[in-house]
């Protein structure tokens, strides 16, 4: 165990620094009973989290030698060509962003609708958004070949463009989120502070902590800024899938010119964006024991979420390929069949597979919306949802509306050793982030306890039929 976990075991097992005490007007830390299991995967490392650590680092490490191959011979390297100029790079782009939507969207919506079961999960969705953005971003770099020329964005960018709307949005995407993790973590980095002796973790949690107290003034700003920030950033969300779509739909290319693509991109954000939370809810359940905390009933109800969002997709991907075979366009059949029956065929089929039959077979029935059965279907949603992104970039490009000769594309090496260390080095940065701060919020969960059964009692009888007559009603 490091000297930092021994300092913050002493410092629980005082019941706080004497230092902390005056923080708070001279009484110790509150005690967190049977919460203190949250702290647990911050007091103790196990050598298993080294070793995974240790993995998912040589992992990330090979990507950068990857890249550096890359950047030192050029986009050459990969198996990019003309006409297929965008491809593994630009598929992950999308790919992570549609995962972000897992915390923005997920966790603001149920915040509104005050969906008291939100409380143990929305933390773990929170930190996906914020990281998945960064190795979506980090893809659009490293297709760029040099990616110096980011800097031509602001130099030379136009507002017609829709690439410039997409770093404007992804920006104000990537801004809104970290700010929306950020302030519910306020309560629980004070409870880190309190609990620690001074030294440079004490220092570190005392400063992110902002002077927290927990006064009653101060949960009503906090709270108030919560909910002003989850209202803000859902249109913030939709916008962001919005426009990366238009990067496809406003050319003219086969199968990209399409008005549904907007909503579609949307649609297919959230469904991904469920099964990457219910993967990450399961490995955090399964690793640090929080089966007390994430519960059957949290995967019985994302199961259901997943579920819906598996017939939305359907249902857009129905009207896509049909409205296109009724239309009947010769270069756009091209694509069309090249998908249904065609070299895309099995990705395409793959993809139905496993977020539409699957889903629908398994989530369907209660019994099977287990945790396992959650699990098992997010894993195929994922890797469908993967494949979804890759057969809409590739065989559009596959197929040009000018004849071509003596080309084809499949992702070298690289472009493969690039996309695992990006997944390596996100799962790395959520295990960090587990290490430094509860991932699942403490005051939520004791707030809920307080409060949020009272509220919802009093909020249920307030719309059920009652004694007292209406207003203007018969005497």
């Amino acid at each position: 165990m490091s000297s930092a976990a021994e300092a913050l075991n002493v410092g629980l097992a005082a019941g706080g620094a004497a230092g902390t005490a005056s923080e708070n007007g001279g009484h110790p830390p509150a005690a967190l009973g049977a919460d203190a299991v949250l702290l647990r995967p911050i007091l103790h490392t196990t050598w298993r989290f080294w070793v995974a650590g240790g993995v998912l680092a040589c992992v990330s490490l090979w990507g950068v030698v990857a890249y550096l191959t890359q950047f030192r011979w050029g986009l050459g390297v990969t198996g990019l060509n003309r006409p297929v100029y965008w491809g593994i790079y630009i598929t992950n782009f999308v790919f992570f962003i549609g995962i972000s939507h897992a915390g923005t969207l997920i966790s603001a919506i149920l915040r509104i609708a005050q969906a008291e079961w939100r409380r143990a999960i929305t933390r773990s969705a929170e930190v996906i958004t914020v990281m998945v953005i960064l190795f979506g971003v980090g893809s659009i770099l490293i297709d760029m070949g040099r990616p110096d020329r980011m800097m031509n964005i602001f130099y030379y960018g136009r507002f017609q463009s829709p690439l410039l709307w997409d770093v404007t949005s992804v920006t104000c995407y990537l801004t809104g989120s970290t700010l929306y993790l950020f302030l519910p973590l306020i309560p629980d980095i004070a409870i880190l502070r309190d609990h620690t002796t001074p030294g440079l973790r004490h220092t570190f949690y005392r400063f992110l902590a902002l002077g927290w107290t927990g006064t009653k003034r101060q949960h009503r700003i906090l709270e108030g800024m919560i909910s002003v920030m989850a209202i803000i950033v859902i249109p913030i969300a939709v916008s962001v899938h919005t426009v990366v779509s238009f990067v496809f739909a406003m050319t003219i290319q086969p199968m990209w010119h399409s008005a549904i693509f907007g909503p579609y991109f949307v649609v297919g954000a959230i469904f991904s964006g469920i099964a990457a939370l219910i993967l990450a809810m399961a490995l955090i359940r399964s690793i640090y024991g929080l089966q007390n905390y994430l519960k059957p009933i949290h995967f019985n109800y994302l199961g259901m979420l997943l579920l819906v969002m598996s017939l939305l997709w359907f249902y857009f991907t129905f009207a896509e390929y049909l409205t296109t075979f009724y239309g009947s366009d010769p270069v756009h059949m091209t694509v069309w069949w090249a998908k249904i029956r065609g070299p895309f065929a099995p990705a395409f089929w793959t993809m139905v597979s496993v977020c539409f039959v699957i889903p629908v077979a398994v989530l369907s029935s209660r019994k099977r919306r287990s945790v396992k059965g959650t699990v098992i279907v997010s894993m195929g949603v994922v890797l469908g949802m993967w494949l979804e992104r890759w057969t809409i970039v590739v065989p559009s490009l596959s197929n040009p509306r000018l004849p071509v000769t003596d080309f084809g594309y499949f992702p070298s090496w690289v472009e493969w050793s690039i996309f695992l260390a990006c997944a390596a080095t996100f799962t790395l940065f959520y295990m960090t982030f587990t290490k430094l701060f509860p991932i699942v919020s403490i005051w939520e969960i004791q707030e809920g306890r307080e409060h949020a059964v009272r509220e919802v009692s009093e909020r249920v009888k307030s719309y059920l039929p009652g004694d007292e007559p209406e207003v203007g009603g018969a005497s």
